[in-house]
């Protein structure tokens, strides 16, 4: 009996984890192909007008024409048109209850978590170098952060990420704590209390 709860337990924690991963891998999909038709658009003709450059601080094309835009030699966008199609099917795949390799989700860990830096080390070029905010790169941010949360929640619950026995068992009781929700609402709230901080009403002119 004991068993079945805690298989069913584990069944509708993998729905909530996985589908959390799917909607917001779409999300991010979605804006990064939305930022790669601009990327195209605005080297084409450098001076159009694109539908998210709303006023001085919501400008698109400001934070696409600087060098950070396309630091690989290509715009950034682009990496989000491989990424997330894989982080889709993985989440789908875990909704129909398969169950990847050890290997395959500790590798998957290493590469949404160089994701999840760059996605917020571009947000701070963003915010305090170039000065101007992209709506969908700010979702972007978002959904990453979502999808990195929910996958690393995923991984140490499993023991995916051969971890040592102490350090699996500190995590696990952290997150049973509710911490890597903490985590997550923290890290989100940061971003908008930096964001509302420092350009305040510039937001809405």
């Amino acid at each position: 009996m004991f068993s079945r709860i805690f298989n069913h337990a584990r069944e509708r924690s993998d729905v909530w984890i996985f589908a959390t991963m799917l909607v917001s891998a779409i999300l991010s999909l979605v804006a990064s192909l939305v930022l790669s038709a601009e990327a195209v658009h605005i080297a084409a003709n450098p001076n159009a007008a694109l539908s998210c450059s709303i006023n001085e601080v919501i400008n698109c094309a400001s934070v696409m024409k600087h060098p950070s835009a396309d630091l690989f030699g290509f715009p950034n966008s682009f990496l989000g048109l491989i990424a997330e199609p894989i982080v889709i099917t993985v989440a789908i795949a875990g909704l129909a209850g398969v169950r990847f390799p050890r290997s395959f989700m500790a590798a998957a860990q290493i590469g949404y978590t160089a994701g999840f830096i760059f996605a917020y080390y571009l947000f701070f070029v963003s915010a305090f170098v170039i000065g101007a905010l992209c709506p969908w790169c700010l979702l972007v941010t978002v959904s990453t952060t979502l999808v990195f949360v929910s996958l690393l929640h995923y991984n140490i619950r499993e023991d995916n990420l051969y971890l040592s026995d102490a350090t699996s068992a500190r995590l696990k009781k952290w997150m049973s704590r509710g911490y890597d929700r903490l985590f997550t609402a923290a890290l989100l709230a940061a971003m908008i209390f930096l964001v509302l901080y420092k350009y305040q009403d510039g937001l809405f002119n």
